[in-house]
């Protein structure tokens, strides 16, 4: 953003400021603007489904939708206005940094991931760059609430976030889907997606540095038909930064899926690498296979783990062939011994009602009576 803009940013926020905080209005980001997702939808569709009547709800969009509230572009005057005069601020990422906290706003930062392989933040600071870095321990000092899907989670936090504020541990209102027994639910997702009747691998790897992903050389759908019941088909999602890298994909594409949660909920199989997804996916109780042919050269150039991926319950593969033998030889017992051990261990918070208990606080928040325009600047 050059000066001018800046100028005329910081111009429009003090005009915007001159106006009350409306104390039920609550605003809502999930990526920048970029996706109707992740932990902000979930509370959202929440509060809809529940509470509709009690809250003014806005959402930072960039896109054209025909969702049941107000949208508003990133950095337009609306989005200023909004962000001025909302009551409580719901983000999964590090807010704009023309954001300045007025008196009695409130600050909800609810991350985008339960628990996470990759160092984050403070831990992985030689990685992010100075501008960044002043930018997040800014908003952290603005941040109001935290939210932790596991103690593992609330550690990292603690000790990676430049935040010594409280911690809501009550899990992550994304992964109340994952939680759900509405089966009605996963037909109309897999419905959406045409997926009727199908059972589901999702491959979903995350990015590299250089860009370079590495897919199952293998026909998955052959060898899980040949070896376990159902109709077996392979979809793939690709993280955002390599979405475009669909050359020799053997599945079907859901790039244009923006919520991966959505496709967790009525996913059998889960193949990815290196992505955080994996803890998501851990709650079902489903087999996870982490295929990670690169995985000496990706420890030598990238994030360093919270975890050594040899202690995690999820099998590796580091070939086609023993993905194969993987799928082939799959113990059940062995894997769901494993993976209980693992959810204690990291002291697990998720219990499916994530938004519930969160919208219980924003509830109290915006309880209270309304105030002076003049107190709040």
């Amino acid at each position: 953003m050059n000066q001018v803009k800046i100028n005329i940013t910081k111009l429009l926020i003090a005009v915007f400021s001159l106006f009350p905080v409306k104390r039920n209005k609550l605003l809502f980001m999930s990526y920048d603007g970029g996706q109707y997702s992740c932990n902000p939808k979930y509370i959202t569709n929440y509060i809809l489904e529940n509470h509709k009547e009690e809250f003014e709800i806005v959402w930072i969009l960039n896109k054209t939708s025909n969702l049941p509230f107000k949208t508003v572009q990133a950095m337009s005057m609306h989005a200023l206005f909004h962000f001025a005069t909302a009551k409580v601020i719901i983000s999964n990422q590090r807010l704009p940094g023309f954001f300045t906290k007025r008196k009695n706003q409130f600050y909800l930062q609810t991350w985008h991931s339960s628990l996470r392989l990759k160092q984050i933040e403070k831990d992985a600071g030689n990685t992010l760059d100075e501008g960044y870095i002043r930018r997040a321990v800014r908003d952290s000092s603005m941040c109001d609430l935290l939210l932790s899907g596991c103690q593992k989670s609330t550690e990292i936090m603690k000790n990676a976030f430049w935040y010594d504020g409280e911690i809501f541990e009550k899990g992550t209102p994304r992964n109340d889907v994952l939680l759900s027994t509405d089966y009605a639910e996963r037909e109309k997702i897999k419905k959406k997606f045409d997926l009727k009747n199908k059972k589901i691998v999702l491959y979903a790897p995350t990015f590299r540095r250089n860009n370079n992903g590495f897919y199952p050389g293998i026909n998955i759908n052959k060898t899980l038909n040949e070896n376990f019941e159902g109709d077996w088909e392979v979809i793939i999602k690709l993280h955002p930064h390599v979405k475009e890298m669909v050359n020799n994909m053997q599945g079907k594409i859901m790039n244009d899926a923006d919520d991966t949660q959505e496709l967790l909920a009525i996913t059998d199989i889960l193949i990815t690498d290196y992505s955080s997804l994996m803890f998501d996916f851990a709650l079902t109780g489903k087999p996870i296979i982490l295929f990670a042919p690169d995985l000496n050269d990706y420890l030598a150039k990238e994030r360093k783990f919270y975890f050594n991926l040899e202690d995690l319950p999820f099998p590796i593969a580091q070939s086609a062939q023993e993905l194969t033998e993987t799928i082939v030889k799959w113990d059940a017992a062995r894997y769901k011994e494993n993976l209980n051990s693992f959810l204690s261990q990291v002291g697990s918070f998720e219990n499916g009602r994530a938004a519930a208990e969160i919208t219980d606080r924003i509830k109290q928040l915006c309880s209270e009576k309304e105030m002076n325009p003049l107190e709040t600047i």
